[in-house]
Formats: structure tokens, sequence, C-alpha cells
């Protein structure tokens, strides 16, 4: 898990050092263990280390193999890179490390840049070949590692988050209007290639883009696995789709221990990440340390779980560690938060994130994450009411879109406005794509493919590395992910949602923690906005910066300030601190 950046020149000009080392300098967060730069000419890589495989400097980076001719600045963690490496061997390769940068390049040079279909893990690279000068760019299957890009017909720059790009001082940062159109609409949700900034775009999870010396690309997508059963499976039982989840996903589990230092788990008391815990003490782990974080209540809602994942730490007899963050210390970290957001994201667990990586931090280099599971075994509340959807579209805006485009046009200031309905023509474009025929399996899809890549993990990706902590997410396992994908929606909705990984989780876990209703990672000061925190939001929305900027309407922000806790969107979110975070991103990268 580290940091990469790079430039890559199509004009005849050399790479510059300073650029590269500026954009290196910006990720250093998610690599303190080390720095490095390779320059060859009109290609020039940097790498930040956080030390997790090898932690010998035989395994620094960027990584050069001069037998081969490639040279890789890669961020992730290859989970298979030992069977991989044995393979590799008895075709005749030798290795000078220990660790799986090597063997991604190796692997690239016997199988080609297809060879991503044989990685399980999380991955963001870029390869450069020196007999060819072309470059690859690699993303994994659900985007976990992020690799953003900025392009011109001179040259590209990427790099692991979007703010590094800025560094070069050489990105168009001007808005991108249909970027901000979806993200008012789709809760925050800018799918890729697009973000916030014309200048900047992110590769598509999945996919592979070679990139040739004149800067002549092209992209292939790797993955899109099909919804619904393959043929004869149609009549499994629960049961069969449950004892099938069970043993994937303790392979899955199982997989991410893989480290050469100590992996932990994040526990919010959530069946997800406490069915983590539990089958780990299951395969024979003792003495495993896990975190939870808990804030003030605010307006009658409780803003900790606190009680769940003691019973948890309790039951497994784990290393719990419980952290509370006052609300004077919320804000008090608010600025760094959103700093190391590579877009802005909305959600109010971004601060708990952040400030329970800063905690971790502390303790440990790795742990496992629950996040993906509501999005590959239908958790959200807006499944449901997409089964026999006559209008899945409909169905699906009005449960997950923030608001509709005639309420945007009384909101957004007119030359902001686009004149389609972006949001709504993206999702009924992805919904009429081949490969997903149950409405549910449409909005699963959707969710698992631009949603999940661009909100949840994302998030956490940002979070935890601002604190150079990785994060692993066994949900996301991609043939957990396409065995879900099978399962028929009836299965997958029953008990209220998440039917058949209740299921699993009633073998492995108390039921106390199944059995409730779902929780949410709450930040109530941030929802149900008041005091410092109105006064710090009004401040930043009424500047100088925000006026000359002229994003929304003055007769909106005035309703918002007035009654910001009478403004709260389909999925419970604050419209003030969305439009708030968004001008307060802007001002922080310094847009």
């Amino acid at each position: 898990m580290c940091g990469i950046c790079g430039e890559i020149r199509f004009d005849g000009q050399s790479a510059s050092p300073e650029r590269v080392q500026r954009m290196g300098d910006c990720l250093a967060p998610r690599g303190p263990d080390g720095a490095g730069q390779v320059m060859r000419g009109r290609v020039g890589f940097g790498h930040r280390r956080l030390k997790i495989i090898d932690l010998s400097e035989r395994a620094e980076q960027p990584m050069v193999d001069p037998e081969l001719g490639l040279t890789i600045a890669f961020n992730g963690c290859i989970y298979n890179y030992p069977a991989l490496r044995a393979e590799l061997e008895g075709l005749g390769y030798r290795f000078f490390s220990s660790g799986d940068t090597e063997v991604i390049l190796k692997a690239f040079h016997a199988w080609g840049a297809h060879c991503v279909k044989r990685f399980h893990g999380m991955f963001a690279f870029a390869i450069h070949e020196r007999d060819s000068g072309r470059v690859t760019l690699a993303r994994d299957r659900f985007g976990i590692k992020p690799l953003y890009v900025a392009q011109d017909e001179k040259r590209l720059y990427f790099a692991s988050s979007l703010p590094a790009l800025l560094r070069t001082s050489d990105v168009d940062t001007a808005i991108d209007r249909v970027a901000l159109n979806h993200y008012m609409t789709f809760h925050a949700v800018v799918p890729a290639p697009m973000t916030i900034l014309k200048g900047v775009r992110k590769l598509p999870p999945a996919t592979i883009r070679v990139i040739e010396a004149d800067g002549r690309s092209a992209d292939e997508v790797f993955w899109a696995p099909p919804f619904g059963p393959r043929a004869g499976e149609e009549n499994l039982s629960a049961d069969d789709w449950r004892d099938a989840v069970l043993e994937s996903l303790r392979t899955a589990v199982s997989r991410r221990m893989v480290a050469d230092v100590p992996v932990g788990v994040l526990l919010s008391g959530g069946v997800d990440s406490s069915l983590l815990v539990g089958l780990l003490a299951e395969m024979g782990q003792t003495g495993l340390s896990t975190f939870s974080i808990g804030f003030e209540e605010a307006n009658g809602e409780k803003g900790d779980e606190f009680r769940y994942s003691d019973l948890i730490a309790e039951r497994y007899q784990a290393n719990h560690h419980q952290i509370f963050v006052p609300g004077s210390e919320l804000m008090e970290h608010l600025p760094g938060t959103i700093a190391a957001m590579s877009e802005p994201m909305v959600s109010y667990d971004n601060v708990g994130f952040y400030l329970l990586s800063r905690e971790v931090s502390k303790h440990i280099k790795v742990v496992q994450s629950g996040q993906g599971a509501d999005e590959i075994f239908a958790g959200y509340h807006w499944y449901p009411p997409m089964a026999g959807a006559a209008d899945p579209l409909s169905a699906y805006a009005t449960a997950f879109f923030d608001r509709n485009h005639a309420t945007l046009a009384r909101q957004l200031s007119p030359e902001w406005m686009t004149e389609r309905d972006e949001s709504r023509d993206f999702v009924a474009a992805h919904f009429a794509r081949p490969g997903a025929d149950d409405p549910v399996d449409k909005a699963l899809r959707l969710d698992a493919q631009i949603m999940l890549v661009d909100d949840p993990v994302k998030r956490v990706d940002s979070m935890t590395m601002a604190w150079g902590l990785e994060a692993r997410v066994p949900f996301l396992d991609h043939e957990l992910a396409e065995l879900a994908a099978r399962i028929p929606s009836r299965h997958q909705l029953a008990h209220g949602g998440k039917g058949v990984l209740k299921e699993v989780a009633r073998l492995v876990v108390p039921h106390e923690v199944i059995d409730r209703p779902k929780g949410y990672f709450p930040v109530p000061q941030l929802k149900y906005i008041s005091g410092p925190y109105l006064d710090m939001v009004r401040d930043t929305l009424t500047s100088q910066a925000a006026r000359e900027r002229g994003l929304f309407q003055e007769s909106y922000l005035s309703a918002l300030f007035d009654d910001p806790t009478a403004h709260i969107t389909p999925l419970r979110g604050s419209e003030l601190w969305q439009v708030a975070l968004l001008e307060t991103w802007l001002q922080a990268q310094g847009v």
C-alpha cells in the first residue's frame, strides 16, 4: 500500500523530476516508510512506500528490472502473489525480492497486460516498457486503489490522489458542470472517468489503459461479471447459497491476512465487521486488535454503537480499542479530513474514518474492514422497492437521488445547470446494459460498479491512507462478488435485506448483532448543523471565493442557513453539509 505518481511526455521533452517530486511529497502520508523516483527521459515515476510485504530495501519502488526492461510504480497488495511467483519460477523467471511488486513485473512480462485477470487483490500501477516506450496503467476490479490522470497533447500526469496532480501547477481546475450536477443529484457520486475538475479524470475500475509513446491510448475493461443465476442454479435453496457464500468469505478473509506485519479489524459492531472478527477467530487468530469509534449525541440521535462492538470484542477476546471523539475535537479535525479527500465526499463518516485511522495507525499498519457488504449482498433500504418494479429507473431515483432535476434548477445558479438530467440519464444507460435483467440486479450492479467505487471505497482509502494505514476489504473479493451476483434477488432481500449474509452470520457470530436495526457510522453534529458548525459553514459559503464562484442561488443558501434541519435528503443527509463540503474542499485545494 503506497502512493504512486508520474509524468509521461509526448512532445520530445524530458519528464520533470521537480514535478514528480512535488506530487510525491503530496502523497507522503500514504507512504511514510520510504520514497523513490526513477526518471527515464520522457517518462518519470515517483513512489511513496508503506512497508507491508517484503520489508527490505530490495522491494523499494519504483522498481526496475533491467533484464526485462520494465519499470513499475505500484500501489496495493496482490494477495495470491506467492502462488503466482511459484508459477513464474516454473517458467524460468528469477527474483531478486520477496514481495508482490516484482511478481507483477514478471507476470506482465510473461502474460502481458491481461496478467491482471490472474491477480487477487487491490491495485493501481504503471509499467513502462523500455524498448517500446509504452506505458500501461491498470486499476483493480472495484477501484479500491485510486488512479487519477491529467492529460493534454504534450504530457500525461498520474497520481494516487487528485491533490497530488494539482501540485504540478499544470492542470485545468475549472469546475466540470456535468460532474457538479452528478454531485448534487447522485448523492455526491461523480462516476469515473469524471471528477469535479475538468482537467482531472480517473481511470475507471477494472480498466487497463495502454499509452503509446506518441500519446495514443486505448482502454480495455477486463472484468464485468453478469448478474443472475447460471444455468442449473435457479433451484438452489437459500441454504445452498449460504453455504457457498460462507466458504467463499472464509477464503476472502484468509487471503487478506497475507502480510509481514500484524493485521487488525475496524469493528463497528454491525454484522459485517463482526463477521470478519468471528471468522478470524474461527481460523485461530488470537489477540486480534480491533478498533471502534463514537461521537457525541445530537438532536436525540446516538453517536456510537459501542454496545455491539464491545459484545463482539468480549466474545472473541480481542485486544479492543474504543475511541470516543468529543465535539470539540471533531471540529478541530474537520479541515484535516477535508484536505485528505481526493474528491469532495459528503458522507459524515469521513471524519470518523479519519480520526479512527489516526488512532489505529499508532498500533498497526493493516486492517480488515467491512465495506462493500451492503452493495454486494443487498443491505440498503432502496433494494426492496426495486423488486418487480415496472419502472426500475424511477424506483431507484426516488430512493437514492438527493433531488430531482427541477429542484436542482432552483438551487444551482443557472450557469451551472445542465440541460439534461445527467444522473437520471446515466442510470438509465447503465440499467439498459445487458447482463442484469432483474430490477434488483440492475441496482446492485450499478451500486457495485459505480456508487461503491466513488463513495464507500474511495472514502476508506482516502481516510486510512491519510495516516499511512492499509485497509483491506474482504467483501470485495472478486470471486465472492461474482458468487453474490448469481444469487436470486428473493434470497438477497430476505430478512429485510442482506438475507444470505445474515444466514451466514448466524453460523458464526451472536444473534444480537444480526437481529437489530441497521446502523450507520453516525456523526450527528454534521447532520443536524447548529452552533459553531453552522457558523463555520456559513462563513465558507459566504466567503469571497464562494461568491465569486457562484455555484448556488442566494435564496437557496438563505433557506439552508435559516433552518438546516428542514433540508435533509432522502438518504438522511444534510443539504447544507453537502454544499458546504464542496465549497470547503475546493478552497482547501486552492481552486
